[in-house]
């Protein structure tokens, strides 16, 4: 649907005809205006009314309206299409949500269409509506003011997930418990699967911000089509902060790497220890179970046999053999 259509001169919004096509028409005449139309989920039907009125590109069309797309930027003959993907965190679910945005700009005007929930264009209108000197650079104001603030919100999301970071290596460092086994190994699986489910939440965080290195290159260059040559350096600075998100990512995705390796050693480490216990206790029960095993053979004549006090004597023999094996592997660190 339609969100807001606005025709905007000399850098402040303006009256207009609510039709978009008449509106589109007046922009024209005007030479120093340009129209900004704001869609939001378009059906086919909605959407190819646009497409004739503004002369759009079939396969940008069919871009927009399958939203399945890796952020990118195309140049047409009419007009020039961007696609980005607008990240966010969920708190609640310590997860990544992408959406999808694509801007088509042309000579006198903008077309946005949002899918998702990720795209904060109300928010970008207001701010420009309110920044004159900015919005007297066109088409172009737009679609550097949606790029910034994607990307600023691309730096939020790192620092909310800087934080989970944090939290998931406290968690794998902290010093080990004297709980039962079995409840480590439940915690260690546990913090395993959160350490691979966060690891999902970074890679599809970097399929937000990886692709889109290439479009603002292109931006900040000379001779694009449809771009004021006055507004490079606002893209550069859009593509600065681009570059310090991406640099957030790969730390993360590094830090997580290496905080999984830690965590399946720690893993490795407490299972020798358990073996080195089950061993430990394996070897003290083996030597009451070979005395015992070799006195109740039935032969006639054995060691002491008939003595009054070969059974207790076994018995202690058994009892201190066992004692200085435990003392053994309590001084080895095996019990």
């Amino acid at each position: 649907m339609i969100v807001d259509c606005a025709i905007y001169r000399d850098g402040r919004r303006t009256d207009g005809p609510e039709d978009f096509s008449d509106a589109l028409a007046k922009a024209r005449s005007d030479g120093d205006a340009f129209l900004w139309v704001g869609l939001h989920e378009p059906t086919e039907e909605e959407f190819s009314r646009v497409t004739s009125e503004f002369g759009l590109h079939p396969l940008a069309v069919e871009d927009a309206l399958t939203a399945h797309q890796r952020p990118k930027l195309e140049l047409y003959d009419d007009s020039l299409f961007m696609v980005l993907k607008p990240a966010t965190y969920e708190p609640h679910s310590d997860t990544v949500t992408t959406g999808e945005l694509m801007v088509f700009v042309g000579d006198s005007f903008v077309v946005t269409v949002r899918h998702g929930v990720g795209a904060p264009l109300s928010a970008v209108r207001d701010r420009l509506e309110h920044q004159p000197d900015v919005m007297r650079h066109g088409p172009t104001a737009v679609l550097y003011a949606v790029s910034d603030a994607v990307v600023d919100h691309y730096i939020d999301v790192a620092d909310e997930l800087q934080t989970d970071l944090e939290e998931v290596e406290a968690a794998v460092f902290a010093p080990a418990s004297s709980s039962r086994a079995a409840e480590r190994s439940a915690a260690a699986q546990t913090t395993a699967e959160r350490i691979y489910n966060f690891k999902r939440q970074v890679q599809e965080f970097r399929r937000a911000t990886g692709p889109l290195a290439g479009p603002m290159q292109k931006l900040t260059g000379a001779g694009l089509p449809f771009v004021n040559a006055h507004s490079r350096p606002f893209f550069r600075d859009v593509n600065d902060h681009l570059t310090h998100a991406g640099e957030m990512v790969e730390g993360l995705d590094r830090l997580l790497s290496d905080i999984l390796s830690a965590h399946l050693a720690q893993m490795g480490v407490r299972q020798n220890d358990d073996m080195r216990k089950i061993s430990a206790w394996a070897a003290m029960a083996a030597v009451p179970t070979m005395v015992a095993g070799v006195y109740g053979m039935n032969f006639e004549h054995m060691p002491e046999l008939h003595w009054i006090w070969s059974y207790p004597a076994v018995i202690a023999l058994m009892l201190a053999i066992v004692l200085v094996l435990h003392r053994q592997f309590k001084r080895r660190g095996w019990l």
